[in-house]
């Protein structure tokens, strides 16, 4: 097409502890960017009530997960508190090549293995501005069990410290207005994303 150009997407990994608010700021910059979509991922782990399936994830079952591994189908996946989590490479892999940007809302593990496929991924860590904050931010959600949530916060620790070491932008949530604004300017800067 005339005057239409061949710019390819990029892949946007966002990360952080659970409950740190990733689901609202991913949700929230696809809905002010443009060519921004968010990718969804499968998993192993039930469906919570309020969750829709194809939209929040793809729930399928765990012989499912290992047949899509053993077909290389996934971009990345982890096993995160027993259950599967994955990203199919192929509607990533779409959205690309068509010109959009692709958020990928992923742990820091699943985060790596993006980075080594798509070497200009926009590596975003979203922080908690302190553990307990994000200890309260995990209770109020209520979907945890203490065992299960005191794992979870274990884990957290262990994932920013990673973060550091493989992410290029730091994003302190202690204000999910400013936070949402500092991602939507990182990827703008990053990817010549308008708004």
């Amino acid at each position: 097409m005339v005057g239409q150009s061949e710019k390819k997407g990029k892949v946007i990994v966002i990360s952080g502890p659970s409950g740190v608010g990733k689901s609202t700021i991913c949700k929230e910059a696809v809905n002010r960017l443009g060519d921004v979509q968010l990718s969804v991922s499968v998993t192993t782990r039930p469906k919570a009530k309020n969750e829709i399936d194809g939209k929040d994830y793809w729930f399928i079952t765990t012989e499912d997960f290992q047949k899509r591994i053993r077909q290389d189908a996934l971009l990345e996946h982890a096993e995160v508190f027993d259950n599967m989590y994955g990203t199919p490479r192929d509607k990533v892999d779409e959205a690309i090549k068509a010109g959009k940007n692709v958020i990928l809302e992923i742990d820091v593990q699943g985060g790596k293995q993006a980075k080594d496929i798509y070497k200009d991924a926009v590596m975003i860590f979203i922080l908690p501005p302190s553990q307990k904050e994000l200890k309260q931010q995990m209770d109020g959600r209520g979907r945890d069990d203490e065992e299960i949530a005191e794992e979870r916060l274990n884990g957290a620790s262990e994932e920013i410290a990673a973060a550091w070491q493989y992410y290029q932008h730091m994003v302190i949530n202690d204000d999910l207005e400013q936070a949402i604004k500092e991602v939507v300017e990182i990827i703008k800067n990053n990817t010549g994303e308008e708004q």
